[in-house]
């Protein structure tokens, strides 16, 4: 409902603009609206009309104040006041838009018609060459959250991972695999991890083998049949257990895109061609440079034996996907950051839509930095592996009543949403260091806080349900009079709003923000406010109000990915 009440707020202010001859068609009223600590909503209008008017913009603001009219349409209005307040014009929901809120959450709103275009967004993309660890991690989490949160605001999203199968890594993991073979008692990406580390570390100490790894992917890439195999066994072989550790964090991909698709298919030498032909190119007697306008580091474009690179592949790739949707969008480590720029310029030169980027700063753990060349890294496997252990001691201690099944059931829930909320709560341009106490902790407002708080709502109507009592619609909404009422029914109605804003600035963390303060919100109200054991009217609204809290919250931790335990 926020939603509707803010567009409510922007047609009395354009009207009220008009009433007081102040032009407003350039300005954008939406950008204008914010919420406030003093309003429901603010409009700072008056800014942005002051240096047109040579106003001090109080005095534009009381204007415009004075020429609101609230009364239309007086039978549906979701605006009880508003005032000026110095250079700000502040608006107040009513009683009605209380009303309406828990209404069209109780009747259950349609899902909204895929209408606002097609997007394909790339996130994780690990090298198949061993598990995936922490760093990959927070990629994967942010892009998957981004793809719930664009799917809920109405997108058409599918999900890629590309997976970079011609690389040097994978070349050296496959030379390996001819020579070393795979644990048969490891998980399949854990045993391709080693036998990488283990041929890195030969072709380390011996530069003939990194010939031999050369002339293997020369072979690859000119589609060498046996070559091709023996690839395509290893990548699939890391790919199975990668996918197997994201299904575990609720993550799936609609395609895996190999790049060497488009070696094979031509559309890398086109890539090329087209930038030798519109591009700065020049060779340096090593390989072959493209000059990029305001970036100092040249792009690589082409290997002097011909062979492509990473770049020239993903230049053909981004083509691609810009022929089958709207809008490309891709999650990337700061590490990418002058990935991303090249890009960019690369991708004008060819005259393709560019994609836009989510850059993600590191996670870390407290014990330090992380390779899988040195064979140093913490996997995903094992890190969701210690948070579920220690989510399950802290279940054994609260929940002695549970049988073993059940306890496990709950601590899988609680580690994992704990892992993947600590991911996204923070902007993704923050670093983070991931503290496993931190994270379950349920007084530090993480995860494990938002679901007992859906734990709580839960057991509420089950005791009310045993206790004879119903939902009913036949509620009393004036008899809920508690500020905290009040202020978690707003909470409600601005979940919609929140996705919007997510989605629109492609900013995860907004919606996490979001959801602990409505955890907040609803435990104040069930601090302050008696259900079960009110007066009867007041016992049948204050269920309502626990019913849909119930559902918003289910619905935020869903887009978060995180599953809702009904009991903790």
């Amino acid at each position: 409902m926020f939603l509707e009440f803010k567009k409510e707020v922007e047609h009395v202010l354009k009207e009220a603009l008009k009433k007081a001859s102040y032009d407003y068609e350039e300005l954008d009223l939406d950008l204008d609206l914010e919420e406030s600590e003093h309003a429901d909503i603010a409009s700072r209008i008056a800014f942005s009309l002051a240096r047109t008017y040579k106003k001090p913009p109080e005095i534009i603001a009381a204007d415009i104040a004075n020429h609101l009219n609230l009364e239309i349409p007086a039978e549906n209005t979701l605006i009880s006041d508003a005032a000026a307040a110095g250079p700000y014009i502040n608006f107040y929901v009513n009683e009605f838009f209380l009303h309406k809120t828990l209404q069209k959450i109780k009747d259950g709103e349609p899902a909204e018609e895929k209408k606002k275009g097609k997007i394909i967004i790339e996130h994780t993309s690990a090298n198949p060459d061993g598990p995936l660890h922490i760093g990959h991690l927070r990629n994967a989490i942010i892009g998957d959250v981004l793809v719930r949160v664009l799917k809920r605001a109405g997108f058409d999203v599918e999900t890629h991972y590309y997976v970079n199968d011609m690389g040097r890594q994978i070349a050296v993991a496959v030379w390996g695999a001819e020579r070393i073979a795979f644990a048969t008692n490891k998980k399949a990406d854990h045993a391709v991890a080693d036998v990488y580390i283990a041929a890195n570390r030969l072709v380390e100490e011996n530069g003939e083998f990194l010939k031999d790894v050369e002339k293997l992917m020369r072979k690859y890439e000119s589609e060498d049949e046996a070559a091709v195999k023996k690839y395509e066994a290893v990548v699939k072989k890391c790919l199975s257990g990668t996918q197997a550790s994201l299904e575990r964090l609720n993550i799936r991909h609609d395609s895996f895109v190999w790049e060497s698709g488009f070696v094979r298919g031509g559309a890398v030498e086109e890539v090329m061609e087209e930038l030798k032909q519109k591009g700065n190119v020049k060779f340096d007697g090593s390989a072959l440079l493209l000059k990029l306008e305001g970036i100092e580091k040249e792009l690589v474009i082409q290997r002097t034996d011909g062979t492509s690179l990473y770049t020239t592949r993903d230049l053909a790739y981004h083509r691609w996907k810009s022929d089958r949707c709207d809008r490309v969008i891709d999650v990337f480590g700061k590490d990418h950051e002058l990935v991303s720029q090249q890009l960019t310029k690369a991708l004008e030169i060819l005259g393709v839509k560019v994609p836009e980027f989510v850059i993600f700063e590191f996670v870390s753990l407290p014990t330090g930095s992380l390779s899988t060349r040195a064979g140093r890294y913490i996997a995903a496997d094992e890190l969701m592996e210690k948070i579920e252990e220690r989510a399950y001691e802290e279940v054994a201690k609260r929940r002695e009543d549970l049988d073993e099944g059940k306890k496990h059931e709950i601590a899988r829930k609680v580690g994992i949403g704990a892992l993947r909320y600590d991911m996204v709560k923070v902007s993704s341009d923050k670093h983070i260091t991931f503290v496993f106490d931190d994270a379950l902790d349920i007084e530090k407002k993480g995860a494990p806080f938002i679901q007992y708080s859906h734990a709580r709502a839960c057991s509420i109507l089950r005791a009310a349900e045993e206790r004879g009592f119903s939902i009913a619609d036949d509620y009393d909404a004036s008899l809920r009079k508690e500020s905290s009422e009040k202020e978690l029914i707003k909470m409600l109605a601005g979940f919609e709003n929140i996705v919007e804003e997510a989605a629109s600035e492609l900013k995860p963390h907004l919606v996490a923000k979001y959801a602990r303060e409505l955890a907040e919100s609803f435990n104040l109200f069930y601090k302050d406010c008696p259900v079960l054991n009110a007066d009867e009217g007041i016992r049948k609204a204050r269920l309502v109000l626990v019913d849909c809290a119930k559902t918003v919250l289910s619905d935020v931790l869903d887009v978060l990915g995180i599953e809702s335990p009904e009991e903790m």
